[in-house]
């Protein structure tokens, strides 16, 4: 399938993203929602994928924001679907059920910071650049920045970047717990794609019950997330791949999963 906006590519096990607007930054306008919105959909269909990177096209932005020409446009009334329309495709990207790794390959701004937030481990280059600087426009983050940057770096944490609409570096973002590791630009995409290499060489259904479970835990009381990891651990219990993985453990062997 081709996209206006963004490249998409399948490998063996997982696929790549890459947002497309390279004269624009990168910058997530209607478009490119809806072109994310059908990648994902595609990638929660095929069952030959298990994982997914999202980065972006060129050196210099991963996303710099939403579109200001669109955003320019809002009103009251319409700013409200404005927001929602990136908050369902965010959301449809933490909720897929499988890992989607982002690969931060230069600023990630506004709109660009909060795709970052949505996927579920962040790598980035050193030259990457993360911020919430919405108010430096008149505006908050509205595709569920002001909700994740909280549960990801804590409250205090979030308020300091929010309210001040700074920019702080790669470095920094990774010692704030935003971004799991910062690699050199030209290693991103190789470090990132044998990461995830690792994890489809794992059993898929396992993966995915463990994804779930932690996903789960942003939006559970502790006694509802035990009992969802529970469920989760009984549901792998009858499957073929949790057999064949503790069959080739005591036969001293390497398993070959079957995704059953």
């Amino acid at each position: 399938m081709t996209f206006e906006t963004l490249l998409f590519e399948k490998k063996i096990g997982y696929a790549i993203i890459t947002l497309n607007r390279p004269d624009k930054l990168n910058a997530l306008n209607n478009q490119l929602f809806s072109d994310l919105s059908q990648a994902v959909s595609l990638i929660a269909d095929d069952t030959e994928i298990h994982a997914a990177i999202i980065t972006g096209t060129g050196s210099k932005a991963f996303a710099a924001g939403a579109d200001i020409a669109e955003l320019h446009e809002q009103d009251d009334l319409s700013g409200v679907e404005f927001s929602k329309i990136g908050q369902r495709v965010f959301d449809a990207i933490e909720h897929l059920g499988k890992p989607v790794i982002a690969a931060v390959n230069g600023f990630a701004l506004g709109g660009g910071c909060e795709l970052a937030l949505s996927c579920h481990i962040r790598f980035a280059a050193a030259n990457a650049k993360f911020g919430q600087p919405e108010v430096n426009l008149g505006i908050l983050p509205g595709y569920g920045g002001t909700q994740r940057l909280s549960r990801i770096v804590g409250s205090a944490k979030s308020a300091e970047l929010i309210l001040s609409g700074m920019i702080i570096t790669a470095e920094n973002a990774e010692k704030i717990g935003l971004v799991n590791s910062v690699h050199e630009l030209s290693y991103l995409m190789e470090f990132a794609e044998k990461f995830v290499q690792t994890i489809v060489s794992k059993a898929p259904l396992a993966v995915y019950a463990a994804l779930q479970s932690i996903v789960a835990s942003k939006e559970l009381s502790p006694e509802e997330g035990m009992n969802f990891e529970s469920r989760k651990f009984g549901e792998i219990c009858g499957t073929d791949d949790f057999k064949e993985g503790t069959k080739a453990f005591l036969e001293k062997r390497t398993a070959v999963f079957s995704g059953k």
